[in-house]
């Protein structure tokens, strides 16, 4: 997950949920997946002590492979970026599922006092790749056990450069829906969070997760003497305007029922205290949960900023870098993996999820493309609650080790559950 922490998944009360009598193969998931902890505790800790950022990720890349070595896989490495496909080809003719895990760290410095800590200064896995591709890795190695049940191929996908660096984008333009002769069906990824109770999945339809833009906006005015500013044209109040300006547009402009966030996070303006500039700056971020709000927004930030600017007699260079598209569960695969959840993990440990998180994520790429799902995963540690765990992006965040078996069962019923 990439660009803020994301607040904690509001929990609703689950229906109850039981096995269809059709999935019977689903029986002895999770156990299998207990039996493989060891294994996927392993490496879930070599990753975290060896945190690497962005899209080249060489030893993350080696473990990856070393995990995977001796499964009756095909795998290859990706060009531009150190990425693994691997395709496991079922006992039958099908379709293909993609399974999807990201791998790549955050700029912090750990403090955690886990004695696997980070050995990386400035590096942690604080947002949990490292136990996304250890639940991936042990889900191919489940599904290797029963490749005579699949009817079709599994496709893994081990992906850098999901903070910020748009590693989907790049696995997809390397041909990663091409692998197969058959183009995927169903994607499903999974994400941790310290701030939902252990074990539980939570999905919904739609929206899940937002688009997240940078925004700039340099204001121009004229220099002068702090002490004569009828002399000058002073940017720093027209950009002090601006962001409440900002958020009025948001809830003057925007419909309540297509929700938009901006936020400023950073100022800058002057060198000391005597000197009107002659620019400030403004950065910040637009947060939606639709591409026509997000347009919109757009269009409605720009106006705004020039409009504050020239009622000060400035002007306003508005730019926006884009970033993640929103994040859209298909209608009918949300729904059906809390159903799955519940069947395969128990009712009590699959919710549906009320609300989208403002967070953004580079699955929202595969999902354009491949109907599925991403859903959260609850990995809150024992000694906290989900009200007070650290959350993910913390350099204190903590994971519930025992929750990622549920990960691993999950993944492999979305895929058996598939390609049936």
């Amino acid at each position: 997950m990439t660009t803020s922490s994301p607040s904690s998944p509001r929990p609703v009360t689950a229906p109850s949920a039981t096995p269809d009598p059709a999935d019977a193969r689903l029986t002895g998931l999770l156990s299998e997946a207990r039996a493989l902890q060891p294994r996927t505790v392993a490496l879930r800790r070599a990753l975290h002590r060896n945190p690497e950022q962005g899209l080249r990720l060489p030893a993350t890349q080696a473990a990856v492979l070393q995990a995977l070595e001796g499964l009756p896989l095909d795998v290859r490495t990706g060009e531009s970026v150190s990425s693994v496909i691997a395709v496991l080809e079922g006992g039958r003719p099908g379709p293909t599922v993609l399974l999807r895990g990201d791998m790549d760290a955050l700029p912090l410095q750990e403090d955690t006092g886990l004695e696997f800590a980070s050995e990386v200064p400035g590096s942690m896995h604080a947002c949990g790749h490292d136990t996304h591709v250890a639940m991936l890795a042990s889900s191919a190695r489940l599904l290797c056990q029963r490749r005579e049940e699949l009817a079709g191929r599994v496709v893994f996908m081990f992906q850098p450069g999901e903070e910020g660096h748009h590693g989907a984008r790049y696995m997809l333009d390397e041909g990663l829906l091409d692998v197969t002769d058959a183009p995927p069906v169903k994607a499903f990824a999974l994400h941790i969070t310290s701030t939902l109770r252990s074990g539980v999945v939570q999905c919904r339809p739609g929206p899940i997760m937002a688009s997240a833009d940078v925004l700039r906006v340099t204001v121009r005015g004229r220099g002068g003497h702090a002490s004569a500013p009828h002399n000058a044209l002073d940017p720093v109040p027209a950009a002090a305007a601006m962001v409440g300006a900002l958020q009025s547009m948001v809830t003057r402009r925007i419909s309540v029922f297509a929700p938009a966030v901006v936020t400023i996070a950073h100022i800058e303006a002057g060198t000391t205290n005597n000197v009107i500039p002659e620019t400030a700056f403004l950065e910040g971020t637009l947060r939606t949960l639709s591409e026509a709000t997000r347009a919109q927004a757009h269009e409605e930030i720009r106006r705004v900023c020039e409009h504050v600017a020239a009622a000060h007699g400035c002007s306003a260079e508005v730019s926006f870098e884009y970033g993640y598209p929103v994040t859209v569960n298909d209608d009918a695969v949300g729904p059906g993996v809390v159903d799955l959840a519940a069947a395969v993990l128990g009712p009590r440990y699959a919710e549906p999820m009320a609300d989208p998180l403002m967070g953004a994520e580079d699955f929202s790429y595969v999902l354009q493309k491949v109907p599925g799902a991403m859903a959260f995963l609850g990995a809150c540690p024992p000694d906290s609650t989900p009200e007070t765990a650290a959350a993910n992006h913390s350099n204190r965040v903590v994971f519930d080790e025992s929750a990622m078996a549920h990960g691993v069962a999950l993944y492999a019923a979305f895929a058996l559950d598939t390609l049936r």
